[in-house]
């Protein structure tokens, strides 16, 4: 199924809650709405599964509109499965009886059929009799998920899927379940607020703010490519740094970036992006900074660099270069991709 939000707006006693939302997700994509909470990213979600109205704009699946101004298709007959952030497994019932009951359509032996057959395509096979508190959290998504898709949906929701488990666990699953979907061609539209999520399950993410869509593209190019400021501060890390336009790049404390001044005019004052994997250690470089702050990651440490121009910055760096706090290491400046914002403005400048 394709996905189609069309300028999208709801309110909340005409206050409104999304402003003009579009985007589209392709069928057997996976979409992520990334963004902090109270963003508005949830009520999107309510709006494409039919559980909350739109005051303007269309939300079309397979170039049928489901809701628009005054008209809405009921969230049973828009073939939508949705997993909620509290899973909503009913604890009476055991894994077999929790997943047969969006299936209530079929006669009870194909209905035990697909439920089983679905279990058995999330590796639980061994746990049909189990009651839901019997089970760990992970074991309790996969069943919400399973009873999701046991109806073979056209689109799938997931709301905050992982984030009543602990990180690793979260990494894990959020990998097993891109791979199930991406099996199954399901198109999905996923809700976080967590990027490192987005970024291992979601074919195109979509970062919002006070119920406005800042940008919606790759992971690769929410990160190299922020379209404003918010959006290169809320996606990775990095800082920002005052830098000045020159003929063929960028003055900046670290020395001269190469390339993204084509479209500035020489000696303009510009804000400028920079990445942690811009900066690279080098210790046969000239150019050094002092280290003020370092966090160890296991493989790698992420170094806070100061200059004494008053600059700091992020670099990445593998861990057998331990280096100690307030010692100074060379470094160089190795950026693909130059982003600049005006001095006083939001929008990136072209590039």
């Amino acid at each position: 199924m394709r996905l189609e939000l069309d300028n999208i707006v709801q309110a909340y006693r005409k206050r409104e809650v999304l402003q003009g939302i579009s985007f589209q997700i392709e069928q057997g994509d996976i979409g992520c709405l990334l963004g902090p909470s109270g963003c508005g990213k949830t009520t999107v979600l309510r709006c494409i599964a039919g559980f909350e109205p739109v005051i303007a704009g269309q939300i079309i699946t397979e170039q049928t509109v489901i809701s628009g101004p005054g008209f809405t298709v009921l969230p049973e007959l828009r073939g939508i499965g949705m997993v909620f952030q509290d899973f909503s497994l009913l604890p009476h019932l055991n894994v077999l009886k929790n997943v047969e009951f969006g299936l209530h359509v079929l006669p009870p032996a194909q209905r035990r059929e697909r439920a089983l057959e679905t279990l058995a395509s999330m590796g639980l096979s061994n746990t049909v009799d189990v009651y839901p508190h019997e089970l760990s959290g992970g074991q309790q998504q996969r069943v919400a998920l399973a009873r999701a898709l046991a109806p073979n949906p056209k689109l799938l929701l997931l709301d905050e899927p992982f984030s009543s488990l602990d990180s690793e666990l979260r990494h894990r699953l959020s990998i097993e379940v891109r791979e199930l979907l991406k099996e199954r061609g399901t198109t999905t539209l996923m809700v976080t607020h967590d990027q490192q999520e987005a970024f291992s399950i979601a074919d195109r993410i979509g970062v919002m703010l006070d119920g406005q869509l800042m940008q919606w593209d790759s992971g690769y190019q929410l990160y190299h490519e922020p379209a404003n400021r918010f959006v290169a501060d809320f996606v990775g890390r990095g800082v920002i740094v005052s830098g000045r336009v020159e003929e063929g790049g960028i003055r900046i404390g670290l020395g001269l970036l190469k390339g993204g001044s084509e479209m500035l005019t020489p000696g303009t004052v510009v804000d400028v992006l920079l990445r942690p994997d811009d900066i690279v250690h080098d210790d046969d470089s000239k150019l050094t900074a002092r280290v003020c702050h370092k966090e160890f990651r296991g493989a790698d440490i992420l170094y806070t660099l100061c200059l004494d121009c008053g600059d700091h910055f992020y670099a990445l760096v593998p861990s057998h270069h331990n280096h100690r706090v307030g010692e100074n290491i060379g470094v160089r400046l190795e950026a693909d991709h130059v982003v600049t914002f005006p001095k006083y403005g939001d929008q990136k400048h072209p590039t």
